[in-house]
C-alpha cells in the first residue's frame, strides 16, 4: 500500500521540499494518467504550434528579407506566434488547475482521486484561473516595472492565490486579497521556500536546455572557433526537435512548483486557521 501524504499540516522548509517529491513519486502513475487525459490534447497543440512558429521564424530570417512576399511572411509569423501564445496560456492554466484539483481530491478523499470530479472542476474554473492569472500578472508586472523589490514582494503572496481559489473556494477578488492576509507575518519563510524550489526547477530546466544550446553553438561554429552565420537557421529540424523537448520539460517541471506551492499554502493555513488539526480531532471523535 502506497504511503499517504498529509497536506493539511504545518511543515518546515525541508519537509516542504521532501514531501513535494514524495507526493510526485508515490502518485506518479495516477497523477500523470489524470494529467495527460485532461492536458494531453492541449499540450500536443502547444508543441505543434511551437514547431510551426520556430519553423516560420527560421524561414522568415533565412528567406523573408529577400522575398517579395516578406509582408505575408510577417503576417503568417504573427498568426503562428499568436496561436502558440494562446495555446501555451491555455495549457499552462489547465495544467495548474489539474494539479491543484487533483491534490484537492486526493486530500479530501484520503489518497483516493476521483477523475471525473477533477476534470469537471478544472473546466468549470478555467475562466477564473484566467482572470486571476491576468490580475496577478498585471500586479506583479507593475511591481517589477517600478523596481524589482516591489515585484518580488507582490509575487510571494500572489503566487499562493491560486491555491486559495481552489482550497478556500473563494472568488477571484477574494483569493487575490486573502493571499496577503495568509502570508502576513510569514513572508520571509514563504519567500525562502519559493526561492529554493525556484532554483531547483530552474537548474533542472537548464539541464534539459543544454542539448539544444550545444547543438546550436556547434551548428553556428562557435565551439570550433569558426563562426559561420550564413549556415545558421532556426528552422533546422533537429534544432526544433531539441527545442520542443526543452519546452516540454520546462512545462512538466513547473508541476514541482505548483505542488510545493500547495504545501506552502497548507502550512500557512494551519498556522493561522488550524483547519487540518480541527478535522483530525473531529475524525477522532467520530471514530470513538
Amino acid at each position: 500500500m502506497k504511503p499517504y501524504i498529509e497536506f493539511k499540516k504545518q511543515r518546515e522548509l525541508g519537509e516542504i521540499l521532501s514531501d513535494t517529491f514524495a507526493f510526485l513519486r508515490t502518485e506518479f502513475k495516477p497523477f500523470f494518467n489524470t494529467f495527460f487525459k485532461i492536458i494531453g490534447p492541449y499540450l500536443l497543440v502547444m508543441i505543434i504550434c511551437y514547431c510551426f512558429y520556430m519553423y516560420q521564424f527560421g524561414d522568415f530570417f533565412t528567406f523573408g528579407m529577400e522575398s517579395a512576399d516578406s509582408i505575408s511572411s510577417v503576417l503568417l509569423l504573427l498568426v503562428v506566434g499568436g496561436a502558440f501564445v494562446l495555446s501555451m496560456v491555455a495549457t499552462y492554466v489547465l495544467s495548474q488547475a489539474t494539479t491543484l484539483f487533483y491534490i484537492k481530491s486526493y486530500a479530501n478523499n484520503k489518497g483516493t482521486v476521483v477523475f471525473e470530479e477533477v476534470k469537471k472542476e478544472v473546466y468549470a474554473s478555467f475562466w477564473q484561473f484566467i482572470g486571476l492569472g491576468i490580475l496577478v500578472a498585471l500586479c506583479v508586472g507593475v511591481g517589477f516595472m517600478f523596481c524589482i523589490i516591489p515585484g518580488v514582494y507582490l509575487y510571494v503572496p500572489l503566487v499562493l492565490s491560486f491555491s486559495i481559489l481552489v482550497f478556500n473556494q473563494k472568488s477571484v477578488s477574494d483569493a487575490f486579497s486573502y493571499s496577503f492576509t495568509l502570508v502576513k507575518d510569514h513572508w520571509w519563510m514563504t519567500f525562502a521556500a519559493l526561492f529554493v524550489v525556484g532554483i531547483i526547477v530552474t537548474v533542472a530546466s537548464y539541464a534539459f536546455a543544454i542539448p539544444s544550446t550545444i547543438y546550436n553553438y556547434a551548428k553556428l561554429g562557435i565551439l570550433s572557433g569558426e563562426i559561420d552565420a550564413e549556415n545558421f537557421t532556426v528552422a533546422d529540424p533537429i534544432s526544433i526537435l531539441l527545442g520542443s523537448i526543452s519546452t516540454l520539460a520546462q512545462f512538466l517541471l513547473n508541476i514541482i512548483s505548483v505542488v510545493a506551492g500547495v504545501l506552502i499554502y497548507f502550512d500557512l493555513n494551519e498556522k493561522k486557521n488550524f483547519t487540518g488539526t480541527y478535522e483530525r480531532i473531529q475524525s477522532l471523535g467520530e471514530t470513538e
